[in-house]
């Protein structure tokens, strides 16, 4: 982290102005960086509308090189759907979206151009396309914009939360009541440079679950979410002590991870709705379980897990 101490001439300011003054960055790119909570104001993540007082210190965690697509087959990651304007592909577990100085395995986009899928040129170099996510341990249907029509109508379709995006979890116990809404703000855990977690200075999320079937020791819910912040089924889960089966990272039982055979979270992206960003026509996705999630599920309502 790089830490600067605002001086007197820049009392009052916008933290990303400031920010931007005080680094040689874009504007924008500060509120990039203030977004993905890459930025402390005196040890807080701000709003990029905050106001600095001199003195005040900031500390930036300053953005690398952006990472180079390479195009990469990715065996097993079939395309549920493709027309000019979309294609929307049935992501595996340990796939990224996009490329990132974080991650070297396989990625969405290496895979699509590797596949001589012509995408758009919106959007960062290493991002084009690109309107949602899932994380690299979330399995399931995800959509990628070929076209600049649609590049530019789904991405404020996700801002206007007119997406319909349905998971499946399985949990560990049973929650209570079977159906319910967290709201709870997300933000980085600043503990741990890849976690989230709920505080109170975190971006504003609601995730909607109900209770689709119990097992011995845990509980398989469908989830709807109304925002889409990083990690957030996750977060929220652990959060009311329901951790995904396998999110050691989160607080799930390592001993029952090892016993089901899972090397992530159980989280699946089952369902993706939307409205075509050409004919306005309401399309609906649809990605089944991979093996490594059914077999756990299977031990579980079984029993054979322990």
């Amino acid at each position: 982290m790089n830490t600067y101490l605002v001086p007197e001439g820049l009392a009052g300011g916008r933290v990303d102005a400031t920010l931007a003054t005080m680094t040689g960055l874009s504007r924008a790119k500060c509120a990039e960086l203030i977004e993905a909570g890459d930025v402390l104001l005196d040890g807080r993540v701000p709003k990029n509308s905050a106001k600095v007082a001199a003195g005040a210190v900031l500390e930036v965690k300053m953005p690398t090189a952006q990472p180079v697509v390479v195009e990469t087959p990715v065996p097993g990651m079939a395309i549920l759907y493709e027309d000019a304007d979309i294609v929307v592909v049935d992501k595996p577990a340990g796939v990224a979206a996009h490329a990132s100085q974080n991650f070297e395995g396989p990625n969405v986009l290496g895979a699509l151009l590797a596949a001589g899928v012509t995408l758009t040129t919106s959007g960062p170099q290493e991002r084009k396309g690109i309107v949602h996510r899932l994380d690299v341990g979330t399995s399931g249907a995800m959509a990628v914009a070929k076209s600049e029509l649609a590049y530019s109508v789904l991405k404020q379709a996700f801002r206007d939360r007119t997406v319909k995006k349905t998971y499946h979890a399985l949990v560990q116990g049973h929650p209570d009541p079977m159906s319910g809404t967290i709201e709870a703000p997300i933000g980085r855990d600043m503990r741990h440079q890849w976690k989230m977690g709920v505080r109170q200075d975190g971006k504003h999320a609601v995730t909607h679950y109900d209770v689709i079937e119990s097992m011995p020791g845990a509980s398989l819910v469908e989830v709807d979410l109304e925002t889409g912040r990083t990690h957030q089924i996750r977060v929220h889960m652990s959060a009311i002590k329901h951790p995904c089966v396998g999110d050691v990272m989160y607080g799930a039982d390592p001993v029952q991870a090892d016993a089901l055979g899972l090397e992530r979270q159980w989280l699946h992206a089952c369902k993706l709705a939307f409205a075509h960003p050409r004919t306005g026509e309401w399309v609906e996705f649809s990605s089944e379980y991979p093996q490594d999630l059914r077999r756990a599920l299977d031990m579980l309502r079984m029993g054979t897990s322990s």
